[in-house]
């Protein structure tokens, strides 16, 4: 079932059991089951601390991950590898004895909570983001008794997600309910629950010399510069990294020959914990305003002071803004082809986009779907011509160059696109389950007003220091007029934003 590198990584990872585990599996004839059943026979053999036993779940097939004589309530329904590997690993060192590395604050939090909790998430096992909400959700029932949780793999689950209209992962369920959808850490999930931070958390806070906003690769560069000078630092984020949480595959990090999105970020958040800055994590700035001090109000209604504040705000996926989108998001309308694109399979889709991301998403859609419509604004595409050479040779693919997309159609999910070709007028309409919209990023400045100069486009204007016009106040990243988005770019501008605000508290 495993294979050999991945074994001998296992091998060392099943020494750190600290207690027993027994495995409790569901199983039929299916080919699923057979598979489970393999890989909980495999672990058995790795480790004498593991023991497997047949039972009846809720779900066939599906195992559960507990304790002798005492269920945790963590249940995997069907096969978790791919990226749920890890939190198949994660849930048995866990359920061993050995304690989950978050917070003692959260920690308390998620064992003060009352009442009986049913979480079941369901995902694919392609989906980068969705690691991150079933290890929180499993963490939350290994520490509280009244949480109880279930991964069900889509794929193998196919009936329930259809009956459930299920077309994007990950997708939380709680008591039956729907709950929540996209990539959710432990804290996120908690603050739906109403146990986040108030107002009064941050009341009495002393003015910071640096207050960053924004926890993207732009505001963790800019916070650890501020903070190597000996300031007083501090930094807002509404979700710690950002945009880069949904980055699949980054391979252009130089000295970083390939990572992950959640990975670097998680790598970023460990860097800002070495130095003492202030992290508040979860929180939305909502107004800016220059006094004595500078002030940034928060969508709770707390209000943080700074000497100087660095806005590192990022963007956000652009919306194509036409009737149907907001509608049916999560109903067929997605923006995440490696997350949701196995929910397709077998379906037709469109991807509107013809530049880098979007052609990209057209080639891996392809692999999966039925077939791919990409439709392209302009009267060419904008994507590089090795990626352009590899769609047009995929059978099956239709490019419509010159259209605009006038409407995502649909009743209680998409049903299909229609379309204006922009040289004759002429309207199309074509019938398909899910449209992918990849068509760039849209910077997060709105909440700035307009004290500030910015481009046509929302961007901040800044001149070489990373100020921008609003003296003390200076920005850097994506939210910003740079020539280039990359992420590497944002990290330099965070660290000359951070060195260009130092040098304001000295001449000021």
């Amino acid at each position: 079932m495993l294979d050999a590198d991945i074994k001998a990584q296992l091998a060392q990872y099943l020494e750190l059991l600290e207690g027993d585990v027994v495995l409790k599996v569901s199983v039929g004839e299916d080919e699923v089951s057979r598979e489970m059943l393999s890989l909980v026979n495999e672990l058995s053999s790795m480790s004498p601390r593991i023991k497997v036993e047949t039972a009846s779940l809720q779900r066939t097939p599906s195992f559960s991950v507990n304790r002798p004589n005492e269920d945790t309530g963590i249940v995997f329904a069907g096969v978790p590898l791919g990226h749920e590997f890890t939190s198949l690993v994660m849930a048995l060192l866990q359920v061993s004895g050995r304690a989950p590395k978050v917070d003692q604050k959260v920690i308390d939090q998620v064992k003060n909570i009352q009442g009986e909790y049913r979480f079941e998430s369901y995902i694919s096992l392609s989906c980068h983001n969705c690691p991150d909400v079933v290890q929180a959700l499993n963490i939350m029932s290994v520490l509280n008794p009244n949480i109880t949780h279930t991964m069900i793999d889509g794929a193998a689950f196919k009936e329930e997600v259809e009956s459930k209209d299920i077309m994007a992962v990950p997708t939380v369920f709680l008591n039956g309910e729907p709950f929540g959808s996209g990539r959710m850490t432990i804290d996120e999930i908690l603050a739906k629950l109403g146990s986040g931070p108030d107002a009064s958390e941050f009341a009495n806070k002393e003015p910071y010399d640096v207050l960053v906003v924004g926890g993207g690769p732009a505001g963790a560069s800019a916070a650890i510069y501020a903070a190597r000078k000996g300031i007083r630092t501090g930094i807002v984020a509404e979700r710690f990294g950002g945009q880069v949480n949904d980055t699949l595959a980054i391979e252009n990090i130089i000295g970083t020959k390939a990572t992950e999105g959640p990975r670097f970020v998680a790598s970023l958040e460990e860097h800002v914990k070495d130095y003492p800055i202030d992290v508040m994590n979860l929180q939305r700035a909502a107004r800016l305003e220059k006094k004595d001090l500078i002030e940034v109000e928060l969508e709770n209604g707390a209000v943080l002071k700074g000497k100087t504040v660095i806005v590192s705000t990022g963007a956000r996926w652009r919306n194509v803004g036409v009737p149907g989108e907001v509608e049916f998001k999560n109903k067929g309308a997605a923006y995440c082809p490696h997350c949701d694109g196995p929910l397709f399979a077998g379906k037709d889709v469109a991807v509107i986009g013809g530049g880098n991301s979007g052609i990209e998403a057209a080639i891996d859609l392809a692999g999966i779907v039925k077939h791919v419509t990409v439709l392209e604004f302009m009267p060419e595409l904008k994507a590089d011509q090795v990626l352009q050479d590899r769609l047009y040779s995929l059978p099956n693919v239709t490019v419509l160059k010159n259209v605009q997309t006038k409407e995502i159609t649909g009743t209680d999910k998409v049903n299909g696109i229609t379309y204006v070709n922009r040289e004759t007028g002429e309207e199309t309409h074509v019938e398909l389950q899910g449209v992918f919209v990849l068509i760039g990023l849209v910077p997060n400045t709105d909440w700035l007003g307009e004290a500030f100069e910015k481009t046509r486009m929302g961007e901040i204007v800044v001149d070489k220091r990373g100020a921008t016009n609003v003296p003390g106040v200076f920005a850097a990243g994506d939210c910003t007029d740079s020539a280039y988005k990359q992420i590497i770019i944002s990290m330099g501008s965070g660290a000359t934003a951070a060195l260009g605000a130092f040098d304001y508290l000295i001449r000021n």
